[in-house]
């Protein structure tokens, strides 16, 4: 459970957007703050992940994960950390998820205090979690790919975002897709509107010219003058 408003941010907006980009697979499951049970008849065999994501098995909402009725332990997981859970996050939970074989372990820090750097990912190799992924400067933020997931996870102004290499756009909530889809509805709006306004001063324009064509243009003789 989140300790702090930073914690819970993070947490809410990983959880959601990851859900929002996989919801068309059916074999995608991404929680968080979920007890996973690794023991079959042990309850204190459990863990409770920030941030997961199973591939290979249904999406559907859950009470609890069982891993031996599941079959598969997540692909991904992040642990976002604090002073309280650094030594939990970087001790016990290393090496359960290493004995669980997880794909990929996430840190974050989102006050920047307890990591340096404050994301840091390790992959799963040879039964271990080998040197950390990659974080590389792109223009103004940091940014480290996760293979498992197919995505970037960056650092924009100290805030953690999914994003996306094949769209290079980031991850949204729902209410970010709303608010995104409603910015651009004004844009056309505004477009169409300064449109209309183009073409009723075009129209307008093209109407005096034509009103100064008949005015000065030359009057023939009347025929009965001849």
């Amino acid at each position: 459970m989140a300790e702090t408003d930073f914690q819970r941010e993070v947490m809410m907006y990983a959880i959601e957007a990851l859900k929002i980009h996989f919801r068309e697979r059916e074999d995608v499951y991404v929680s968080g703050d979920l007890f996973i049970y690794y023991e079959e008849g042990n309850r204190a065999a459990a863990v409770a992940p920030d941030v997961f994501v199973v591939f290979g098995v249904p999406g559907h909402m859950r009470r609890t994960y069982l891993l031996w009725q599941e079959g598969r332990a997540p692909d991904f997981v992040m642990e976002v950390t604090s002073d309280n859970t650094r030594e939990d996050d970087q001790g016990r939970k290393h090496e359960l998820y290493t004995r669980l074989g997880i794909t990929e372990y996430w840190q974050f820090a989102p006050t920047g205090d307890y990591l340096a750097p404050s994301l840091q990912g390790f992959m799963l190799s040879g039964g271990r979690y080998g040197r950390a992924l990659a974080l590389e400067r792109v223009g103004a933020v940091w940014s480290a790919y996760s293979p498992a997931l197919g995505l970037n996870l960056r650092l924009d102004g100290g805030m953690l975002r999914f994003h996306d290499p094949m769209t290079d756009e980031y991850l949204l909530t729902l209410l970010e897709e709303n608010r995104a889809r409603r910015d651009a509805e004004n844009r056309f709006q505004e477009s169409e509107q300064a449109r209309r306004e183009a073409e009723a001063r075009l129209a307008e324009v093209e109407a005096r010219l034509r009103a100064l064509q008949r005015s000065t243009s030359p009057t023939r003789p009347d025929q009965s003058e001849r």
